[in-house]
């Protein structure tokens, strides 16, 4: 049965992505039911996602005896077993790839964080990533660090398409815009056909209001700790009035002309993190066309339970959100400071995730050897 309240987010033009994955939730049908009753039409993974369904269950004991029959490395493992599962996804979601021409039915699977500053390293793994996984709906995960984005473009280039993360300033979204824009000109101009590639940028929403919340509350006084909570939807609706600037005019209109499709705004880290605020805040907040919010299930539990649409609430908020930032820098938040030190966490918490899925793999190895 479908849910209302997901459809009706749905029909606002939110595309409804789940973010988590796990073999045991492929067989055991779950995934198919969550697109057939909670209108959910992509999924987002993590090394973190990845390590949690090893540990739990015995979905993967086969592939990993298997594994570790012929001494394969780690490296290999991890590789091997996140190909599987994402590829998986893929096919659950072919019907939905076809049926939105291309736009929904989207699987992620990320490059090696620890190539966040190789360009090289992270294009040649995304073309590797491609190959392997071999399905029209996946899209190969590249971080938005500077060294990330001209392998964003490069990638592109070669007809793949891309998830771009780890994104909290609307300064480097409007980069990874730039990124996607020049990625498509050299896709073109490489002979690949436009209407395949697609991409979205990964906007993180709680982790913004995590770390400012944390310094307004050192700061301590009543106009600082009034602000609480509203950086991260300011936030948000800036972007998008940043993405409705990029996709308009005569460059977007002449690669839209050859069939290209916009990268849409994607609402990454939209678990609430503070008790204080409503579940569903950062799913209500950021109702918009063309955008996705990619949810962990207990968010997405949330909003079928309790969630309502009030119809958009982020075009034309661009001056109500401006303000929040006025005054968040008046009380004295560096926001450069924040989104440094958010992109530099981000960057560390992508590292560590990866160094504890191996460590899992590893753990898995040596009890089946």
């Amino acid at each position: 049965m479908s849910n209302d309240r997901l459809k009706a987010l749905a029909d606002a033009g939110v595309s409804i992505w789940l973010d988590d994955l796990s073999r045991e939730r492929l067989r055991s049908g779950n995934l198919q039911e969550l697109i057939t009753g909670s209108h959910v039409v992509g999924v987002t993974t993590n090394p973190t996602i990845f390590a949690g369904a090893l540990a739990n269950g015995e979905a993967y004991d086969e592939q990993v005896r298997e594994l570790a029959g012929r001494g394969a490395s780690v490296e290999d493992a991890v590789r091997e077993i996140t190909v599987a599962d994402v590829t998986e996804a893929c096919d659950v979601f072919r019907g939905v790839w076809e049926s939105t021409n291309g736009v929904d039915g989207r699987v992620s699977l990320e490059v090696d964080p620890g190539l966040a500053r190789d360009p090289d390293g992270t294009v040649a793994q995304a073309i590797d990533l491609w190959k392997a996984v071999d399905r029209p709906n996946l899209l190969v995960k590249i971080p938005a660090t500077e060294a990330g984005l001209p392998a964003v473009g490069r990638t592109l280039a070669e007809g793949i398409s891309v998830n771009v993360t780890l994104i909290f300033s609307v300064e480097r979204y409007r980069a990874v815009m730039g990124a996607y824009l020049e990625g498509l000109e050299a896709a073109a101009a490489n002979g690949h056909a436009l209407p395949g590639i697609a991409s979205v940028a990964s906007f993180f929403v709680s982790r913004v209001d995590g770390e400012i919340d944390k310094r307004l509350e050192k700061i301590g006084t009543d106009e600082a700790l009034a602000l609480r909570g509203k950086a991260g939807v300011a936030n948000s609706r800036l972007a998008y009035a940043a993405f409705q600037d990029v996709f308009s005019g005569e460059r977007w209109e002449a690669l839209a002309a050859q069939g290209a499709v916009v990268q849409r705004p994607l609402w990454a880290s939209t678990g609430v993190k503070n008790p204080d605020y409503p579940d569903t805040l950062y799913v209500t907040e950021l109702v918009v066309a063309d955008t996705v919010n990619t949810m962990p299930e207990k968010t997405m539990q949330a909003f079928a339970d309790h969630g309502e649409v009030h119809g958009d609430r982020v075009t034309g908020t661009a001056a109500e959100a401006q303000e929040v930032f006025d005054a968040l820098e008046r009380v004295g938040i560096d926001l450069t400071d924040v989104f440094l030190v958010l992109e530099e966490e981000g960057v560390e918490k992508f590292d560590k995730s990866w160094a504890e899925l191996g460590e899992t793999v590893q753990g898995q190895l040596d009890g089946a050897r």
